[in-house]
């Protein structure tokens, strides 16, 4: 069979059911393959940096890696800013792409560029097929790198002279990626630190959700009936209401959750990745460090290890709670829950002539959403607001880019959702300078028949660049911009556009874009207050 019809079935055999991308003159003959598939729809998107946006949603959501495609070229390096974000939020993401053939490799040629090595610092492994006959091995070795732990972005590269090459059929068998507990004298260890702590603490990062752990880590803390506290995209993990959730923690100002970890005398920091917030930001007092991840420490002044236990979470959690561990109860000084819920607006009590701001609308979508729905984030001012107010009611609900942290992911990301999850609702929370980046993608949803609710929130600047200039220089200078009329915007890609004036008019067709299910809808909050 030809090589690209090799490299197909390889894709189906891992469980690929979607590749998003745009094809070039180097993927025709696998855009030609892809047609054949029974399997696997090819979703033609509008940008590259959409089609990684789309395959990193997925990834995350669908718990296997997500596909896009690219051609050589531009079209490769296009893909490169949603690919490096997929890597840094560790979420699992296969990138293919075109190349010129291994002739025209040598000399300075039309749109060659070392593509293989500009994607090496972005991703897990990056490599170029050289011989149509690896690639079944390839395929393979791409996926399970993509899913180990922690995973993240691979780059697959096909020069244009292997693709039509006739090879034999030989997809390697799928096997699953083998799990490890730590070693019973570790987690006897970290049995006597824990025993021996008066106040520790539990920090919750997004390798609990990543791992499938939320189960076994919630019994835990039932037993252990200590303090919590989330990273951004851990949010979930524990419920709102539940008496051990002292929410959030990382921001750059105002962290109101910070005098917890400064009171406690032992951290049990379980899957977090350093990528969302270094530890010098947060433990500045050096507290001791019980780590519990499926990877070693990464150890610094500021996270002094005392333990670690290494391994599958969902497995050292099982360990751990078949052992007889003290409860260590403790509530920390000063009213803090209180001080944390009025600092983030939690529990705001929305009436209808309010403000329009984010913190008010965050608590209507909370009111008004169920466990399944999707909660998705752009980045921007919003994004601090949404990690500090907003609490989903379900792990894995809220997805939060806070690894690379790049505007534009909302909407192809919504994308992503609805096609990893079609019966869940999805509502992607964009600022006005990260939807434009993206928001042609909505045709893509159009053309896939697709119903998420978009909330564009709509002030004509860069809110949160708005904020650090008038704190470092007292101006504002190039944060500003024009916008289109979103409204007619949504209308002109076919698509309901609304406008709401105030907070009960935002309920209103919030309620409305909920109950129509087969439809796409934008909602423009257009304000000063926003």
């Amino acid at each position: 069979m030809k090589a690209t019809d090799l490299l197909v079935q390889c894709l189906e055999n891992e469980g690929v059911e979607y590749i998003y991308g745009i094809m070039g003159k180097e993927t025709l003959d696998l855009i030609d393959s892809l047609s054949k598939s029974k399997q696997i729809k090819f979703v033609n998107v509008r940008h590259e940096q959409g089609a990684a946006f789309m395959a990193d949603i997925y990834g995350r959501l669908a718990k296997k890696p997500g596909v896009c495609l690219a051609t050589l070229g531009p079209g490769a390096t296009n893909l490169l800013t949603g690919i490096s974000s997929a890597n840094l939020d560790h979420s699992p993401v296969i990138a293919i792409t075109g190349q010129a053939g291994l002739e025209r490799q040598h000399p300075e040629s039309h749109q060659y560029l070392d593509v293989v090595k500009i994607f090496e610092p972005a991703t897990k492994w990056s490599v170029q097929i050289k011989d149509s006959q690896t690639i079944s091995t390839i395929i393979r070795k791409a996926f399970r790198v993509a899913q180990m732990e922690k995973p993240g972005a691979v780059l697959i590269e096909l020069p244009e002279n292997l693709a039509p090459q006739m090879i034999p059929s030989n997809p390697l068998p799928v096997s699953p990626i083998p799990k490890s507990t730590p070693i019973s004298q570790a987690i006897e260890y970290a049995r006597s630190l824990i025993n021996q702590s008066n106040k520790p603490l539990v920090i919750i990062g997004n390798g609990v959700i990543r791992q499938e752990a939320v189960d076994e880590l919630l019994t835990f803390m039932e037993n252990l009936k200590a303090p919590a506290v989330h990273s951004f995209m851990a949010k979930g993990v524990l419920s709102k209401d539940h008496p051990l959730n002292y929410f959030t923690f990382g921001f750059t100002k105002q962290d109101v959750v910070l005098p917890i970890i400064e009171e406690s005398d032992l951290l049990l920091v379980v899957g977090f990745d350093f990528v969302e917030k270094l530890p010098k930001e947060w433990n500045k007092k050096q507290r001791p460090v019980l780590h519990i991840d499926p990877l070693p420490a990464e150890m610094n002044e500021h996270y002094p290890v005392k333990g670690e236990l290494v391994g599958d979470l969902k497995e050292t959690f099982n360990a751990l709670n078949s052992l007889e561990i003290q409860s260590k109860p403790w509530v920390p000084s000063g009213n803090l829950k209180e001080q944390i819920k009025a600092a983030y607006q939690i529990d705001l009590e929305v009436k209808g002539n309010q403000a329009l701001t984010v913190e008010n609308i965050l608590t209507i979508i909370e009111n008004l959403t169920t466990e399944k729905t999707i909660v998705i984030s752009d980045v921007g001012a919003h994004k601090v607001s949404i990690a500090r107010t907003y609490q989903p009611k379900q792990a894995g609900r809220l997805i939060i880019s806070n690894g690379l942290a790049s505007m534009g992911i909302a909407v192809p990301g919504a994308i992503g959702a609805k096609l990893a999850c079609p019966d869940d609702p999805v509502i992607c929370i964009t600022g006005d300078g990260g939807a434009l980046m993206n928001i042609s993608e909505i045709e893509t949803a159009k053309r896939l028949g697709l119903s998420f609710i978009i909330i564009v929130l709509n002030n004509s600047a860069l809110k949160l660049e708005e904020q650090m200039m008038q704190d470092k220089f007292a101006n504002s200078f190039g944060t500003s911009f024009g916008n289109p009329d979103f409204v007619k915007l949504a209308e002109s890609f076919g698509i309901k556009g609304v406008r709401p004036n105030d907070l009960i008019e935002f309920e209103t067709e919030l309620k409305n874009a909920l109950n129509q299910s087969h439809e796409l809808t934008l909602i423009d909050v257009h304000g000063m207050n926003v």
